[in-house]
């Protein structure tokens, strides 16, 4: 009897043995099944929506058939694009300010553009009442799409838009607390009612070299000119905190800086300066000399990069392009002079100017730009909402203490007052004239703030071929913010 059992129990050990591989592989197997399950109920509840939504999802076309894409509005209620019927029964997207909006909201056809594209999803869901819907549903009808409530002021888009007067280049506008983006134009313009017309024209022989579909405003890649010399004094305030008000500087109208001849705008002798006079003046020579004998060009690369050079912009509203900064220890010295006063190699968008600027009037801290402020049904009732979200502290607090102060005297006394120093309310920023060429010609840049005291708006402006037109990126910025006192009287 007791060798009956031994020979079980070996039989049933063996029997184990074998059967370990096989229960090995049903636990995984079923492990992989719940692994699935639960991801699946996971992708569902917080996965899907995203995936649906990505703009390169073609599925989201489907839609069309069940929702009548939706509206987008600016955030004073002005329809700035619209679905309408045709005599034919045919659904068409209208924009009724044409170019005004264009580079912004984007268009819907050959593709998609701007807030078209970015929130494609969101225009072709429907979150009408119950009742509507089924009636809807019942007739055969197509169910309204959701409404998407942009930051865009009206007034100050168009403002924008008439004091470029038709030159080619670019303004953005934010609310300097929160980083809402309240106006983004680009010049030239197109007009999105007609692109059978414009997408013909650009993809033709004489059209090649277009360039009306580019937004300006946040793809639009130009030398800084002067208005780099606000990254430059940073640096230097944060290498001499203590002695920055012993600076000196001897502005001669030329002098020479690693083999470098640099000359000041319009051959200026300006003396003597201090800090806060070498950039009200926007002295070259000063500003020269504060790059080649006074900061450490490491130092600035990461300056530059801390204030999102070379990085992504925290923005995905718009299609946009990254700014760009070359310059460090290792770069050719010659490059030193040219580069630290706004030319050399040194790219921006004017959104990411703004952006600059925009973290300075606000202590240090830069705000996500906010074009989207909410998406509403058809009947006005809030479906989601976006608050305003900090990208963090780019500038020392304490910096911006003192750099405030010299903004406002480019605007009091500097090259800004002949557009900014009788105003009814206070401006700080900075001017550039930033050369594209060897012949002198250049583009003229305004970016800056009002209300210095609690601010109110930044503006950034460039405009192009200021030689040809003589319309200064200051005179823009300036009846942009007329147009912003005027409308909150």
């Amino acid at each position: 009897m007791e060798m009956f059992l031994d020979k079980e129990r070996e039989k049933a050990r063996r029997n184990r043995i074998k059967n370990r591989p096989i229960v090995l592989m049903t636990y995984v197997m079923v492990l992989t099944f719940l692994s699935m399950f639960g991801y699946i109920v996971y992708f569902v509840m917080n996965k899907a929506d995203t995936v649906v939504a990505n703009s390169a999802n073609n599925r989201q076309d489907s839609f069309s058939k069940f929702v009548t894409r939706g509206d987008i509005i600016t955030s004073d209620d002005v329809v700035i694009a619209t679905s309408e019927t045709d005599e034919e029964g045919n659904e068409i997207r209208v924009y009724p300010y044409g170019g005004l909006f264009a580079h912004t909201v984007g268009y819907n056809g050959y593709g998609r553009s701007g807030i078209e594209l970015a929130y494609n999803f969101d225009l072709m869901r429907s979150h009408v009442n119950v009742v509507e819907k089924v009636g809807n549903d019942l007739a055969d009808k197509k169910n309204p799409g959701d409404t998407i409530v942009t930051t865009l002021d009206y007034d100050l888009q168009n403002a924008a838009a008439e004091a470029m007067d038709g030159v080619n280049g670019a303004a953005v506008v934010l609310d300097a607390q929160t980083g809402d983006i309240l106006a983004m134009y680009s010049s030239p313009t197109y007009d999105p009612n007609e692109m059978d017309y414009v997408w013909d024209e650009v993809h033709s022989e004489e059209g090649s070299d277009s360039t009306v579909l580019l937004n300006r405003a946040t793809q639009g890649l130009y030398a800084p000119g002067s208005t780099f010399k606000v990254v430059t004094t940073i640096e230097y305030l944060m290498e001499h905190p203590n002695d920055y008000e012993d600076y000196r500087h001897e502005c001669i109208g030329e002098d020479i800086f690693n083999n470098v001849t640099i000359s000041c705008s319009g051959g200026n002798v300006h003396g003597e300066l201090n800090l806060t006079e070498s950039l009200a003046y926007s002295c070259n020579t000063s500003f020269a000399n504060i790059g080649v004998n006074e900061i450490d060009m490491d130092k600035l690369h990461d300056t530059a990069e801390r204030l999102l050079f070379n990085e992504k912009l925290p923005f995905d509203a718009c299609e946009y392009n990254q700014s760009e900064f070359v310059l460090d220890g290792k770069t050719d010295k010659t490059m030193i002079p040219q580069t630290v006063i706004g030319q050399g190699d040194t790219l921006i968008t004017p959104l990411h100017n703004a952006m600059i600027m925009q973290a300075i009037a606000n202590g240090g801290v830069m705000m996500q730009p906010r074009l989207v402020s909410e998406i509403d049904n058809a009947d006005g009732v809030k479906m989601s909402s976006t608050k305003p979200r900090s990208y963090g502290t780019v500038v020392d607090p304490e910096i911006t203490k003192i750099l405030v102060p010299m903004l406002h005297e480019v605007c009091n006394y500097g090259t800004a007052a002949r557009n900014m120093s009788d105003k009814d309310y206070t401006v700080a920023g900075k001017t550039g004239t930033a050369e594209y060429d060897n012949n002198g010609n250049c583009n003229s840049w305004f970016v800056g703030f009002s209300n210095v005291d609690n601010p109110d708006v930044v503006v950034s402006v460039v405009v192009e071929d200021y030689n040809t037109y003589e319309i200064s990126g200051a005179y823009v910025a300036s009846k942009i913010l007329d147009a912003y006192y005027t409308n909150i009287e």
